[in-house]
């Protein structure tokens, strides 16, 4: 088998991860429509990320966040996304790099991208290093070669999730699953 020498495989993270960046970049200037609404997970150990003390030690690997109703002063750049959020009735603003997003489900529409990131250990590596690893979309099937992708229903975070409110969390228990599909599926064996 030849050697990928483009690196479709980090081609393909960051267009995905420029759809998140796109999508929360258009939320931020016009609103939520419709009845979209989001759940980021994200590695709180990752570089870059800024969350309080008493978040962090709460979500010391992995914290999911629900961008829906009560949110604030969303700002997003090339390279992260800052939000103010409630947790428990204590405002908080986070900064989350693009890099630290594990996944971004809109469950409204049954789309999703999940995406593995570099711990913040292995920050030592090259920058190029930690986009080496493939992102996987949940949802519609990106198009490609052979179209033999095996198709799984999404399961719920595993991690405890921070929910912004009791209301959001009563709809997040009864809205669907998103559907996983790998791109590992697509490459030559």
């Amino acid at each position: 088998m030849a050697e990928d020498l483009i690196r479709y495989d980090i081609l393909a993270q960051d267009a995905l991860r420029g759809v998140v960046r796109k999508v929360l970049s258009e939320v931020a200037r016009t609103g939520l429509p419709g009845e979209h609404h989001f759940f980021i997970s994200f590695a709180t150990q990752s570089p870059g990320v800024r969350i309080s003390s008493r978040l962090l030690a709460q979500y010391p690997q992995e914290m999911t966040i629900i961008l829906q109703h009560q949110y604030w002063d969303l700002a997003v750049t090339e390279q992260s996304f800052e939000v103010g959020l409630s947790f428990n009735g204590v405002p908080e603003r986070l900064l989350v790099p693009f890099t630290a997003v594990k996944s971004f489900v809109d469950p409204s529409v049954q789309f999703g991208l999940q995406f593995e990131t570099q711990p913040r250990g292995d920050a030592v590596a090259p920058a190029t290093e930690a986009a080496k690893v493939p992102a996987r979309p949940l949802g519609p099937t990106p198009v490609a070669a052979k179209p033999t992708a095996t198709i799984t229903p999404a399961k719920a975070p595993a991690k405890p999730v921070a929910v912004p409110s009791p209301a959001d969390a009563e709809k997040a228990k009864d809205a669907p699953a998103a559907e996983v599909v790998s791109l590992d599926a697509f490459r030559k064996k």
